[in-house]
């Protein structure tokens, strides 16, 4: 229950804009831009800014790859004994191997362990935002009929605005380079605000998502990777990694996010398996108020 009482806010402002978007209807895609593009940098760039690196960062990223890599490979063994074409296989890698450590992930983190388990988590944002614009995109333009992976994830590695904050955050503090106190205001204002808006935006997303003849068994397995298989890895790799004890239970409850929403975009753009993926996104998030508690309890 007192694990239930931190997930409720959350899907409390998750259902803010869910309910906005079904009463009123938003532009979400505009509000989307605005977040990702104006105010997620700027929270990147304070946390690059603000937090001293140490070698846990290096681990952060190997870490990160790795349990990609490791969940395509599961994709990749199911697919091969399901038979599924390189499409299915394809939307199912976008579905089960990228979790929501955007939206989701760092609120959680945030009521968990606060302000100081926080930068590890916009670590992990980044890192993943960086996967999911490259391997991600890699995938879902590899299951479109074109087949423009590699040329589709450089192009949008180039149009992600949260590397270069984090890159400009870093080069500021490595040059020592002082930000005035009215510079500084202004950054934590639109870094406070960028959290809540992402989350609320997610909620926007959620409610244009329709479950259309749901594929049961491809949604199962999904599930299945998404909310249990990938903690587990998760847990595999934190045991070889040497970080600090906050950093692994970080690692793995984030591991254990649902579905991120960004792939749901990719699979649309590229025409790879939208319904499937989509479905398996409000699904996942949906079961993550059961699950999450439950991977709290043991990580905890």
């Amino acid at each position: 229950m007192e694990f239930l009482t931190i997930l409720l806010p959350i899907f409390g402002i998750f259902a803010l804009g869910f309910i906005g978007q079904k009463k009123i209807g938003f532009d979400t895609k505009t509000i989307s831009t605005m977040s990702l593009y104006l105010m997620s940098p700027v929270l990147v760039f304070k946390t690059f800014y603000t937090t001293k690196f140490t070698i846990d960062y290096l681990y952060l990223t190997l870490y990160t790859f790795a349990l990609c890599f490791a969940l395509i490979a599961v994709v990749y063994i199911i697919a091969y004994f399901q038979r599924y074409s390189t499409s299915e296989t394809c939307g199912m890698i976008l579905a089960s191997s990228f979790m929501n450590n955007g939206n989701y992930g760092t609120p959680v983190v945030l009521l968990l362990f606060g302000v100081t388990g926080l930068d590890s988590a916009i670590i992990l944002m980044v890192i993943q935002q960086l996967v999911m614009c490259t391997v991600g995109v890699y995938y879902a333009a590899k299951g479109s009929p074109q087949g423009n992976g590699i040329k589709s994830a450089i192009d949008a590695v180039r149009r992600i605005p949260i590397v270069y904050g984090g890159l400009l955050g870093a080069i500021f503090q490595f040059l020592h380079i002082p930000l005035s106190n009215s510079v500084k205001e202004a950054v934590d204002l639109v870094a406070g605000a960028a959290i809540p808006t992402i989350m609320i935006v997610l909620g926007m997303q959620l409610a244009k998502i329709s479950i259309r003849n749901l594929a049961k068994a491809k949604v199962s397995w999904s599930l299945a990777i998404k909310l249990v298989v990938s903690p587990f890895i998760a847990y595999i790799l934190t045991l070889l990694l040497p970080v600090d004890e906050m950093v692994k239970q970080i690692m793995i409850i984030m591991a254990a996010m649902p579905t991120a929403a960004n792939t749901t975009m990719y699979a649309l753009q590229f025409n790879t398996e939208p319904e499937f993926v989509s479905s398996a996104t409000l699904i996942s998030t949906s079961l993550s108020l059961a699950t999450l508690p439950i991977i709290f309890l043991i990580v905890l």
